[in-house]
């Protein structure tokens, strides 16, 4: 992996349900995708299934591709590849970023992070939060009272002199 998807960025989605994807982003995207040219336009895979998870779950077109040889490599049939197949395959769907860095996001995408059309013609925000060869997208309340809850029990797991950075162990040669 050579760039990671950093950070968290706001972004308004219109009446419409056009929003702009981060720039730094875009970058990753057009790089993760094989057949991307200067005349042509991005695309990556947004995932929505796995009821669990309130966001929806963005590959580049080259790490999705890796995700797919993984699942092919389990027997058919299997019980595991058919869950990975059906939350991550079929549960999917192919974006395009238009000429000015923004995507529609689709029925079941809009769905699955819980956008009204009466919430999008207000200008209703998601976050944008990368998370190193993957990114998410949240409807913004949802993603911070989630981050919230989630940092509060982490910290809660951490006895107060530990450093965060011990979670990583030692550095692997050649690191």
């Amino acid at each position: 992996m050579s760039e990671a998807f950093r950070g968290e960025f706001n972004q308004k989605v219109d009446g419409k349900a056009r929003v702009s994807i981060p720039a730094a982003f875009r970058r990753i995207l057009e790089a993760g995708d094989p057949s991307y040219t200067e005349s042509s336009r991005p695309r990556f895979v947004i995932v929505y299934g796995d009821e669990r998870r309130s966001f929806l779950e963005c590959y580049t077109i080259s790490e999705m591709k890796k995700v797919e040889a993984q699942i092919a490599r389990l027997p058919r049939g299997s019980a595991q590849r058919r869950i990975l197949e059906r939350n991550l395959i079929t549960l999917s769907l192919t974006a395009e970023v238009d000429e000015d860095g923004r995507i529609v996001l689709p029925v079941k995408a809009r769905d699955k992070i819980a956008l009204t059309a009466e919430e999008m013609k207000d200008g209703v925000e998601t976050t944008f939060a990368g998370s190193l060869d993957t990114f998410q997208i949240w409807k913004r309340d949802t993603y911070e009272a989630d981050l919230s809850a989630k940092a509060e029990a982490d910290l809660a797991n951490l006895p107060d002199d530990v450093d965060i950075l011990s979670l990583l162990g030692d550095p692997q040669p050649g690191e």
